[in-house]
């Protein structure tokens, strides 16, 4: 039976939501309870559609929800219960290490968890400096977004992926675009920071000096439960989703309480999460089995014409919904497949354009406007939205062209 074309309408309705809202209505959309009724408002149409129609395919985004959820939450709690504390001289050197070092965990404990661990020590590290406006910007960049390429745990269009048959370890193939793209970042923001560190007074450089502590860290235990996690991934549904949820609670029950404290754990983000995940799971069944249907009239072939697509509507939408939209495409092409239905060089642009391309704006990638509200809580100075997407079309766009030339013409 044919998929009717108003079926498409609340997974649009849903996503102009999630972009504009913070926009259009901060205060209201800042509310859980605001979320959810949004989101309750656009799936239940679809919901019923599903029972009446294809509950095999309620069945089987509930249990990939439910993965994905489980992931997220896991990871969400786990590094709430691990803090770095201290305050290092603010140098560029040290800047720059900070954010390798995020870089790469990003990969085990995904960018959300990397930003939320290290954020924090970051700005306390900066605090004492006055030309900061571009560290929680290259932050937002490295950390929250285009460090966490590696693997299926880095970011969630990467896990969706995984869930819907890319296999675990493929993601290391895209080392050489992560090193060409992560290692243009940390070059770019080293050459700003020595810029601006130039421009610092006396005063602030040598209250700086004044108040370094050193690095401590809190909550090592929960480096067992993160490895378990990691290990879950590996077995079959339920029992990845149970061990997870294990993980998680034992990291409650046994992880340092001063650890969230200096975190300032809530349950908030995460409660956020789930609840436009859970719409979108339920909106997006019709609008990609029609994607896949109608796939050949968008006129998508080339690798390139998928890196710049699926990352420019990351940019505007989150990036995990625009993944599986292209992905869905691509499979609806009917091309010579690799895997889960595509050309591995399509996939391989599918990725990469929704892990980097996620970093574009504030709203492309869940930590990004988490670190945008925990430096503004801190006292810095952080870019208006389109104050950020300057930076970004400065910073980011040259290195997009290259990955371009080098790995996707």
């Amino acid at each position: 039976m044919p998929i009717p074309y108003w079926t498409v309408i609340p997974f649009v309705l849903l996503l102009i939501a999630i972009a504009c809202s913070p926009l259009l209505a901060p205060h209201i959309w800042e509310s859980n309870r605001s979320k959810a009724l949004v989101t309750f408002s656009c799936a239940l149409p679809i919901l019923c559609w599903l029972l009446v129609d294809d509950p095999a395919a309620l069945r089987h985004t509930a249990l990939d929800y439910a993965s994905f959820i489980c992931l997220l939450g896991s990871l969400f709690v786990i590094s709430g219960d691990i803090a770095v504390t201290g305050d290092l001289r603010a140098t560029p050197a040290v800047n720059t290490a900070f954010l390798a070092v995020g870089a790469l965990l990003a990969n085990l404990i995904g960018t959300t968890g990397a930003s939320m661990v290290l954020i924090r020590s970051f700005l306390r590290t900066n605090s004492e400096r006055q030309h900061t406006r571009h560290l929680p910007v290259f932050f937002i960049f490295i950390v929250s977004n285009c460090g966490g390429m590696l693997t299926p745990l880095g970011d969630p269009p990467l896990f969706l992926g995984y869930l819907r048959g890319v296999p675990f370890f493929w993601t290391i193939t895209l080392f050489p675009i992560w090193a060409v793209a992560t290692g243009a970042l940390l070059v770019a923001f080293y050459c700003w920071d020595r810029i601006a560190y130039a421009r610092e007074g006396p005063q602030a450089l040598a209250l700086d000096r004044a108040r370094i502590r050193p690095l401590r860290f809190e909550g090592g235990i929960n480096l067992l439960f993160l490895a378990g996690v990691l290990a879950a991934v590996f077995l079959p549904s339920p029992g990845r989703e149970l061990l997870m949820i294990a993980m998680a609670a034992a990291s409650l029950r046994l992880g340092p309480n001063v650890a969230r404290r200096l975190n300032r754990f809530t349950w908030g983000p995460i409660v956020e999460v789930a609840i436009l995940f859970a719409g979108i799971f339920i909106t997006m069944v019709p609008a990609l089995e029609l994607l896949r249907a109608n796939a050949p009239a968008f006129g998508l072939s080339k690798p390139w014409h998928f890196f710049w697509t699926t990352g420019i509507l990351s940019s505007l939408l989150d990036n995990a919904p625009t993944y599986l939209t292209f992905l869905a495409v691509a499979q609806g092409l009917n091309l010579p497949a690799d895997l889960v239905g595509v050309p591995e060089a399509l996939l391989r642009a599918i990725s990469v354009g929704a892990v980097l391309m996620g970093a574009n704006t504030y709203i492309g990638n869940g930590p990004n406007f988490m670190v945008k509200a925990i430096a503004d809580h801190a006292g810095f100075h952080t870019p208006s939205f389109l104050g950020y997407m300057r930076y970004a079309v400065m910073v980011l766009f040259p290195i997009y062209f290259l990955v371009h030339w080098i790995f996707l013409s």
